[in-house]
């Protein structure tokens, strides 16, 4: 079995800080320990019930809890007088701000009295087959896997943190998640939410990160760990080519073929926040989740709010090793496509060749000499709607440019599909141009601050997809249009960053959720 849970007790000699001296303690342990291909994931609950962080990397069989006992008070019934000193040095699995851990916390609130304090204690743990849906998230999914679901409680604050762990057969990966919620009668606001956090009782690691720019994307960058904290991030709304929402722990001597590897990468597409951070003892906290700069959730009682996933996998045969397990993971996990394990078409697009000159008969004609080449598929690029003939004009208004196309998009496409090829069209159905019908109907749909100048950026604004009715809208026009010609493929950008962040659709107290949603 993937995932096993032991009850024992113990006795350990024990070095308690006031008596300096050895004394023997006893202790009930409970050790959950998930098992993956070649590599082993472990935590212990301390008869105190707090969560603490064992071992992740190369496999290891037996029991793991004498990993809790050194010069470290980390049960406290024998020590409350330095619950501090415990509470910021013992390696928690996902560690809560406000009571003495200074380290990077996994979560902090806004309770009712305006404070933030939040102190997790185990209640719990279920192990279920398979993997549970992240509702409203993309998340990896599959039957050859075994979920545990932790569940931590603040009796104070009366929310519930379960912690959802999966680990796939034939994969060393192991994916994290979160959801939190509130069973108080009061509203709970989140101000971070982090989805894992893991404690290395070492800090000689290098960090990778992979950054980058427009047609430079993903371009490394490696440098050992130091002191304090190093991160890697994005506040733009998007994930971005900038920074990548991901990073890896590397041994020094790790290279393609060697050393050990632990990777994290964020299933989202939004603000995220990785990082580590090197303590005093030279332990390390490596931690990924939902950025925290500029968010906060209102969490009414009785609502439940789920964290998207961390996908984390171990290498001991370095980052090729790592690239290779990421890539069968996906494949074969996350990506729902027919055309996952098909050969894609391969197509040509008319961006480069006309830009935004062009028609039907230009179309036609370089689809005629793609057809002589084997090509399978012409996308028509941007300038297709509205009156879109430069970048000044016409998003959101998903119609016909009849100029260009006279009678729609049926001739074009079935000229092109009675040469053997299929046909694909280009949107951005996110984006907005002050130049269009949409904006002068809706100016309230664009996100916006009320009466403060809104900055364009290629000539256009972000619509505000929290709100239903811009969704509907939207869904509607790109139905209309796929409706009405054979169009088997769609080509979405996403051009443009979020500014001024603010939405006329939500409340006053949950504009800062506005990002995420």
């Amino acid at each position: 079995m993937p995932i096993i849970i032991n009850k024992s007790h113990k006795k350990y000699s024990k070095y308690i800080w006031q008596r300096n001296e050895d004394v023997p303690l006893e202790t009930d342990l409970t050790t959950i320990t998930l098992q993956s291909k070649a590599s082993t994931y472990a935590m212990a609950v301390t008869d105190d019930d707090y969560l603490l962080h064992l071992h992740w990397g190369a496999k290891v069989n037996g029991d793991l809890s004498y990993i809790l006992f050194g010069k470290n008070p980390y049960t406290l019934a024998e020590n409350l007088r330095d619950k501090g000193t415990f509470m910021d040095s013992v390696p928690f699995e996902y560690p809560c701000h406000g009571t003495g851990d200074y380290r990077e916390p996994s979560i902090m609130v806004m309770d009712k009295n305006n404070a933030s304090t939040v102190d997790l204690k185990f209640k719990g743990v279920e192990v279920i087959p398979g993997k549970p849906k992240l509702d409203g998230l993309p998340a990896t999914f599959g039957d050859n896997c075994e979920t545990a679901v932790v569940t931590l409680e603040d009796d104070y604050l009366k929310l519930r943190a379960e912690l959802l762990y999966t680990v796939f057969d034939d994969l060393d990966v192991i994916t994290r998640s979160v959801k939190l919620t509130n069973f108080s009668s009061d509203t709970i606001y989140i101000t971070r939410v982090l989805s894992s956090s893991v404690d290395f009782n070492r800090a000689d690691f290098d960090m990778l990160t992979v950054n980058g720019s427009w047609a430079r994307e993903r371009i490394p960058s490696r440098a050992p760990l130091h002191k304090g904290r190093q991160s890697v991030e994005s506040v733009k709304g998007e994930s971005s080519h900038q920074s990548n929402p991901f990073f890896a722990l590397l041994s020094h001597n790790a290279d393609e073929e060697n050393g050990e590897v632990y990777g994290f990468n964020f299933c989202y597409s939004g603000d995220f926040y990785g990082g580590a951070e090197v303590t005093q003892h030279d332990f390390t906290r490596a931690v990924m989740g939902l950025n925290y700069f500029d968010f906060s959730w209102k969490l009414e009682p009785g609502e439940t709010f789920t964290a998207p996933e961390c996908i984390m996998v171990y290498s001991s045969a370095g980052l090729g090793q790592m690239s290779r397990t990421y890539h069968d993971l996906y494949r074969n996990n996350l990506i729902r496509s027919k055309w996952n394990k098909k050969l894609r078409p391969v197509l040509i697009n008319n961006w480069e060749a006309t830009y935004f000159n062009f028609d039907t008969d230009k179309l036609i004609a370089i689809a005629k000499e793609a057809a002589v080449c084997g090509i399978d598929m012409l996308v028509m690029d941007d300038g297709w709607f509205g009156h879109r003939d430069s970048d000044n004009s016409s998003l959101g208004d998903w119609k016909v440019y009849e100029k260009k196309l006279p009678g729609g998009l049926s001739k074009l496409v079935s000229e092109v599909n009675a040469l053997g090829m299929k046909f694909g069209l280009w949107f951005e159905p996110e984006m907005v141009s002050p130049d269009s019908d949409l904006y002068r109907a809706h100016p309230d749909w664009a996100i916006h601050i009320e009466g403060r100048e809104l900055t364009q950026s290629r000539g256009q604004y972000v619509l505000d997809f929290s709100n239903p009715d811009v969704r509907e809208n939207i869904k509607a026009q790109m139905k209309a249009i796929l409706d009405s010609a054979n169009i088997e493929y769609i080509k979405w950008d996403m051009n443009r960053q979020l500014t001024e962040i603010a939405s006329s659709y939500l409340p006053t107290d949950r504009q800062r959720e506005l990002r995420h949603r």
